[in-house]
């Protein structure tokens, strides 16, 4: 689909990336613009890429050629990544870790984020003792007190139960309603469908399709989409 920059507030920028690990190419994306201004789907097959590409955009990896250009002066990201790991110390402790970082955030405000999730009654428990949902509503609170205005989150309900999965869903619009992108991957097509306002599909490495969800879904423009679609609706 052609990029329409006239049609982004805010947008990343990538020209000539190149990811290699082990002298594989893991993404290779000649020219992109990507949203920062709404909700939005990387989506594609297992091993196309859409982790390394959440870590390209956050600046965790750097590419081994090319350029990432932020069209915002300032874009302070945060990513959530799948099986984040917690220390051994309650959940309010764990939530604690990001006044490390800014010693601005106060204990006022981290216990209301720990009330606006949901695990005020698990709040001095273990950490590592949580559910997977709970040590993710966590990771999310977290982010909600670091307050970045791009929210990367790597499969985040990915084995959860449809309760918790609704709960995290409700979340992510939240940071959408506060004024933060979102760049979520995912494998559940409705899902996506009832979140994201925009699809990046990514298939061996290569962005195939981008555009707004409703034609992606209704009409896809390439064979690689149109067979992952296919494949995804039958599984599902």
């Amino acid at each position: 689909m052609v990029d329409a920059r006239e049609n982004m507030n805010h947008f990343i920028e990538l020209k000539e990336i190149i990811v290699k690990s082990d002298g594989r190419i893991i993404l290779n994306i000649p020219h992109a613009l990507i949203p920062t201004d709404r909700i939005c789907a990387c989506i594609g097959p297992n091993g196309a890429g859409k982790t390394t590409f959440l870590k390209l955009i956050d600046g965790l990896i750097t590419p081994d050629s090319g350029s990432i250009v932020h069209s915002s002066s300032e874009t302070r990201s945060s990513l959530v990544l799948h099986h984040t790991p917690m220390i051994k110390a309650s959940a309010r402790i764990n939530m604690a870790l990001v006044q490390d970082a800014d010693p601005s955030i106060s204990s006022a405000d981290i216990d209301a984020v720990i009330i606006q999730i949901g695990l005020s009654q698990l709040a001095n428990s273990p950490a590592h003792k949580l559910s997977a949902g709970e040590r993710q509503k966590l990771c999310l609170g977290r982010v909600m007190l670091q307050k970045p205005n791009l929210v990367l989150l790597d499969e985040p309900t990915a084995n959860l139960d449809p309760t918790t999965t609704e709960q995290v869903e409700e979340i992510i619009r939240q940071f959408r309603q506060r004024g933060s992108s979102v760049i979520f991957t995912s494998h559940q097509l409705a899902q996506v469908q009832r979140l994201a306002d925009y699809i990046v599909f990514i298939d061996h490495g290569e962005i195939k399709e981008k555009g707004p969800v409703g034609p992606f879904f209704s009409s896809p423009q390439t064979q690689a989409a149109k067979r992952y679609l296919h494949q995804e609706l039958l599984s599902e």
